[in-house]
């Protein structure tokens, strides 16, 4: 067993509560500012355009700092690297609550995302660099509960807190995870830096792709595409001619690796894309206020929470491939129901969205294990980061896709001859493009692993 695993039973139960502590508050960071928003505008009088710079600079930082502490985490030891990101975290949080202008409050919240990104990207390489293979999926199923939880409780937290004291209160709520600072150096194995040099300018130019994709993304500014195109063009070229650069080509020449980015894309695209829309649906059909919607969606939310630690275990005791299937179908099957429901009533649509959760829940610690498993060593903390960039972008990506759809659809019949009236129609086919998305993954899914049976993918790392 390598000497960097942490084989101590206590350690591992520790390093896993602090784990999920780290990751608790960054998923809630990330969610309940959502709800503050019109408050925030209201306060410094800005557009809703102005105001989006909240959420959507946020995202462009914490996206491209995922893969940024990856990539420094095959040189520079993880324990130092998430001391940084929860110090710049936690500094943020302090900038955000004393700001007194809309300026200070951005930059408090970028470099809370400068400090959060570490924190799924290095806690997602701990588990699978560090816990023994036998526990591995377990770890990751907590991770994949805690995210779910998160993100459940995000929007109410979020929602209680500014309409009870004020937004400012958010930012401090992230603070507690400066205490597990102290815990995590200790329990962390102690490592030596690897050397070797950073490719800055591969950094940049990798930052100004996405942030520009990003940005046409969550703005829909048209004349920013082609920059992004442009960036992402030199970094290409870039990359090919640096010795060791920021990412390497061989990365992505990997097949299996490849073709779970690409699986993972399209699956996580749309588990946001329901996330996204459910509130919207339950608005505009059913006219329910935020509490209710809040009060339809917690029980999927919760059910992920719970369901999370059970996939865990599975992937341990049977492998994470057959789980990733077992994902797929209760997603497809969960997108097909809520075609047929959509506009009937609220909690028949609640016990929908528990199937898709599940199947959520399935998928988060299923995947991360298999991406992991088709990754050498020296590329796991890149890879991994890489991995969490694909997934946030995906979020972003599907949000503003479903949204401008839903802009052009008003009025448009369903295709699904069984669903609630004409008045569902956009909402329905949104549901079935989304089951289609699970079809093309569990196609890709099911080609690049056939003939793996109910082996985990860290039996395939050689073949990658």
């Amino acid at each position: 067993m390598d000497a960097t695993t942490v084989t101590d039973p206590t350690a591992q139960r520790r390093l896993t509560i602090l784990l999920s502590v780290c990751i608790f508050f960054s998923v809630l960071n990330g969610t309940m500012f959502n709800v503050s928003l019109p408050d925030i505008a209201r306060q410094f009088h800005l557009l809703p355009s102005q105001v989006s710079w909240v959420v959507s600079g946020y995202i462009v930082i914490f996206a491209i700092g995922s893969v940024t502490y990856g990539r420094l985490a095959d040189s520079y030891p993880v324990r130092n690297l998430i001391a940084l990101g929860l110090v710049l975290f936690n500094t943020g949080s302090l900038v955000g609550f004393l700001s007194q202008w809309y300026p200070m409050l951005v930059a408090g919240r970028i470099i809370q995302a400068a400090g959060s990104g570490s924190i799924p990207a290095l806690a997602m390489l701990i588990a699978t660099r560090y816990f023994p293979a036998e526990i591995k999926g377990r770890v990751l199923g907590i991770i994949a509960s805690t995210v779910a939880f998160g993100g459940g409780i995000g929007p109410v937290l979020g929602g209680y807190i500014t309409g009870t004291f004020h937004w400012r209160f958010l930012f401090m709520l992230s603070t507690i995870t400066l205490l597990t600072l102290p815990s995590l150096r200790r329990h962390l194995p102690s490592e030596t830096a690897r050397g070797g040099s950073f490719d800055v300018a591969g950094a940049l130019l990798m930052a100004a792709a996405i942030s520009s994709l990003l940005l046409f993304i969550t703005l829909g500014l048209w004349w920013v595409l082609p920059v992004a195109a442009g960036f992402a063009l030199w970094f290409l070229v870039h990359i090919r001619q640096r010795e060791t650069p920021f990412v390497s080509p061989d990365l992505f020449r990997n097949r299996h690796y490849r073709n779970m980015i690409i699986t993972g894309f399209l699956v996580v695209g749309t588990i946001f894309g329901m996330m996204f829309m459910t509130p919207l649906m339950l608005r505009a059909l059913n006219g329910l206020g935020t509490e209710r919607i809040g009060l339809v969606m917690f029980p999927g939310a919760m059910s992920a929470a719970l369901f999370g630690t059970v996939g865990g275990k599975l992937v341990d005791r049977k492998g994470s491939i057959p789980l990733v299937y077992t994902g797929l179908v209760l997603l497809g099957t969960g997108f097909v129901l809520l075609s047929l429901v959509a506009g009937r009533s609220p909690w028949i649509i609640s016990l929908t969205l528990i199937v898709c959760y599940v199947g959520f829940s399935f998928m988060q610690s299923s995947l991360a294990h298999t991406v992991s498993g088709t990754l050498p060593r020296n590329q796991m903390g890149v890879g991994m980061g890489m991995y969490n960039l694909f997934f946030f972008m995906s979020g972003a990506f599907s949000a503003a896709l479903i949204g401008r759809v839903l802009d052009v659809t008003k009025g448009h019949a369903p295709v699904n001859p069984l669903a609630a009236g004409e008045i569902a129609g956009p909402y329905s086919n949104l549901f079935l493009l989304l089951a289609c998305s699970i079809a093309i993954a569990a196609v890709l899914f099911h080609h690049t692993f056939r003939g793996a049976g109910g082996t985990s993918a860290p039996s395939l790392r050689q073949k990658a």
